[in-house]
């Protein structure tokens, strides 16, 4: 009996180290996407905040500037872009997206999904795709997010919604992320932009400058704002990936961490059935030979 408890247990502990040397090796790979992921996001990261500020700063000059991207509609329905992944052992990444949908989103509301991970679950709580077929979040291009994006623009022009945003996952630091709404449109701006505008315009000590907009402030804010948002979609989707491999190097990690304790435990159980084994041998023999 003993002998057969001490095969199961080294069994175990072959099958424990078996997974330890794959999630260690996942752990490696997501580490090394995470920080070359990481720094393409970073280097996209200062164009989006330039286009951004400029959009700010055009519509704060120009209170009165009435643009079609800047209408708030009647319509209270909400297109929104999501991303999720497409592959799972990313810990509480896509499950995360999911919940955040199914608390905030109407059903009835449209939807483009980027990642396949995630398709058949929003089908399955009758979410309303426009995307007939799951779209991979790892293989999309700059142009068919675009496309994607332009899909909302089109529906707030036509008035068919309100509000056309995104729901991505924010990268606070490597351990943490969380889910965000990033609002695309309608294009406003908030108080926190107007006071640095402001304090910018107030520290700047050179002489007053007037900026002049050729041919006017609408024409060059219909024009820069469909650029604005497919860039903000384009750095909000890198953010996700991003996430995305540092979600997974988590989890991977704790695998591998859960892997060692069980291993030891299995270990030290393994080296008792060892010593008892050893013992009642030892006992058998002595006990045979006082009998003699």
């Amino acid at each position: 009996m003993a002998g057969q408890s001490r095969q199961a247990l080294r069994t175990r502990i072959k099958s424990v180290q078996s997974t330890r040397k794959i999630t260690k090796a996942m752990e490696m790979i997501a580490n090394a996407k995470l920080f070359r992921q990481r720094n393409k996001m970073e280097a996209n990261r200062e164009y989006a905040q330039r286009l951004q500020d400029t959009v700010n700063e055009i519509m704060y000059k120009n209170p009165d500037a009435e643009s079609q991207f800047l209408k708030k509609a009647e319509n209270s329905h909400r297109m929104t872009i999501i991303f999720g992944s497409d592959l799972g052992l990313c810990g509480g990444y896509n499950g995360n997206v999911l919940k955040a949908a199914r608390e905030e989103l109407d059903p009835n509301d449209p939807i483009i999904l980027i990642g396949t991970s995630l398709y058949h679950q929003f089908q399955e709580y009758g979410f309303h795709l426009l995307n007939e077929e799951p779209i991979s979040s790892d293989k999309i291009t700059f142009l068919e997010l675009k496309k994607a994006v332009e899909t909302g623009i089109r529906l707030y022009q036509n008035d068919e919604v309100g509000t056309v945003q995104l729901l991505y996952t924010e990268f606070v630091n490597t351990m943490t992320f969380r889910p965000e709404f990033d609002v695309l449109l309608p294009c406003t701006i908030d108080e926190q932009k107007k006071e640095e505008i402001a304090a910018a315009d107030k520290a700047d000590k050179e002489l007053p400058k007037e900026t002049l907009f050729e041919p006017n402030a609408e024409t060059i804010l219909d024009q820069l704002i469909p650029m604005m948002v497919q860039d903000v979609a384009y750095s909000d989707w890198m953010e996700s990936t991003t996430s995305e491999q540092g979600s997974r190097r988590v989890a991977m990690k704790t695998a591998s961490d859960n892997a060692d304790d069980l291993s030891s435990s299995l270990q030290l159980e393994y080296n008792k059935a060892r010593q008892a084994a050893i013992t009642q041998e030892i006992t058998e023999i002595v006990g045979g030979s006082s009998a003699v």
